[in-house]
């Protein structure tokens, strides 16, 4: 990725996390980032903060110290980073945000409940079993089978963007360095 690529994308960037013109997107990345934010901070969004700044250019627009700084990462990730590298990164996250919700199914965790005898099944009976005859609030059990009945919430969607984009990386840079060798 340029420099200028990096300008151009980051306004969508910062749509698609929730900052936008409109203020902060409810149920969104920066909706999630801003609350937690305001609970570190005692009740509030400290100005000159990272949620502070980056719902000022979702909101007005980048100015030129965001603009300048979208364009050094834009340009030292094209620099450092080689194209399959920055592709792998960008099909794996969104590969993986796409195809998530079909593995959660073909898991067992659907929109009806978990399926009898399936993955999912298998998974609940253990965490069952090992927390005393329930599945406590917040297992992994817990959060993917909110996920299948419910749709990934943000965070879900941000984790699996993120193990989608770190498995692209990795693969778009082996062959970046197989390139080097060939």
């Amino acid at each position: 990725m340029t420099g200028a690529g990096a300008v151009a994308l980051a306004p969508l960037a910062l749509t698609a996390a929730g900052s936008t013109s409109a203020g902060i997107a409810a149920s969104s990345l920066a909706a999630s980032m801003m609350s937690s934010a305001a609970v570190a901070n005692g009740g509030g969004v400290a100005a000159g903060s990272l949620v502070a700044v980056l719902q000022s250019a979702g909101a007005a627009g980048m100015s030129t110290v965001v603009t300048a700084g979208a364009a050094s990462v834009g340009g030292a990730t094209g620099a450092i980073l080689g194209l399959f590298t920055i592709i792998g990164v960008t099909v794996g996250a969104a590969g993986a945000v796409a195809l998530a919700p079909l593995a959660l199914t073909a898991a067992g965790f659907t929109s009806a409940g978990i399926a009898a005898s399936s993955l999912a099944a298998s998974m609940m009976s253990s965490a069952a079993v090992a927390n005393g005859g329930g599945v406590a609030a917040g297992t992994l059990v817990a959060i993917l089978q909110s996920a299948g009945a419910a749709g990934m919430s943000t965070v879900v969607t941000a984790v699996a963007a993120s193990v989608g984009g770190a498995t692209g990386a990795i693969l778009g840079g082996a062959a970046d360095l197989l390139k080097t060798f060939f």
